[in-house]
């Protein structure tokens, strides 16, 4: 606990630290935030209900209205769906399915492509170029359409019976096969600056192999550019499962995210119960805000030139 409490101490401290407590938006996104995330990782604590268990769903208590309107019933704070599953409970146990995905997705393609923009960038010459031509063959397709595709590709290799439980790992490379991209392309230029410093020069002729030059000296050098962008990346993430899930290529009903709810609500959304679409849109808006705005403040922080 003493680390942790000297490690904020140093952070607050540091020129990152000024620039965050000095940003009300910033301090704003990040409460949201992490209230948000911690509401969703705490959801079997704090939900009225488990979604998921069949034994806490009443057909009698189907389509209550919100505690506010003219109907509603406690425990019931955002109503119920047809089933008689708590919208809020859905909620927060779908937000931790989309924000699980998101993240995954986010590392996976942060991985891959730190990893192809450091051997591009490095290397240069004919793997340079056929990196970079791979890189602008999938930037040239559009990403959603990739992603649907790969997902139905993965639904139709696989068994049915597997679909279900493969559905996140699906998702997760579907949205990572264009993510990439980004960021190699980011490390690529940071490595062709650094690999021609003296600092590289030096390495090299004392014997350093080029793993460890990559690994140990030009990668702590690219990681500021990545961590904006990865956090620039994560609401889209976030986003672009919200929307596969919502077109039908994404999480079964049997674990729903934020997208497969709005989806559901949808259907019901001309009939009366508009709180089954709105809620879980309004909770996917704000995450996704939250985390670009804690991005669009880490973008200006670590930009020596608005310093």
């Amino acid at each position: 606990m003493a680390l942790k409490a000297s490690a904020l101490r140093r952070f607050l401290a540091s020129d990152l630290g000024y620039s965050f407590k000095s940003s009300p938006m910033a301090v704003s996104a990040f409460v949201l935030l992490v209230l948000l995330i911690a509401s969703a990782f705490l959801a079997p604590w704090i939900s009225p209900q488990n979604p998921h268990d069949l034994s806490q769903l009443f057909i009698d208590k189907a389509e209550i209205p919100p505690i506010w309107a003219q109907g509603g019933e406690w425990p019931y704070l955002l109503g119920t769906d047809p089933q008689g599953r708590d919208v809020l409970s859905a909620i927060l146990y779908g937000t931790r399915v989309s924000l699980i995905i998101g993240l995954a997705a986010v590392a996976v393609s942060m991985a891959v492509g730190v990893t192809v923009g450091l051997m591009a960038g490095f290397f240069g010459g004919w793997i340079d170029n056929l990196l970079m031509r791979i890189a602008d063959t999938v930037l040239s397709i559009p990403t959603l359409l990739v992603a649907i595709l790969v997902s139905a590709i993965f639904r139709g290799i696989l068994p049915p019976a597997m679909r279900d439980p493969f559905a996140a790992i699906i998702l997760v490379m579907a949205i990572a096969l264009t993510g990439w991209v980004q960021y190699a392309r980011t490390v690529r230029a940071s490595t062709m600056v650094e690999r021609r410093t003296e600092y590289v020069l030096a390495a090299r002729i004392i014997g350093v192999s080029s793993a460890r030059l990559m690994r140990k000296h030009i990668l702590p050098n690219t990681l500021t550019p990545v961590m904006v962008a990865a956090t620039l990346s994560l609401g889209l993430a976030i986003l672009s499962e919200a929307t596969l899930s919502f077109l039908g290529v994404g999480m079964p009903i049997t674990q729903p995210s934020l997208g497969t709810l709005i989806r559901i609500g949808n259907q019901y959304l001309f009939s009366g119960s508009w709180w089954l679409v709105v809620f879980p849109a309004l909770h996917l808006g704000l995450i996704v805000l939250a985390v670009n705005l804690l991005g669009d403040w880490l973008r200006d922080a670590m930009n020596p030139k608005l310093r």
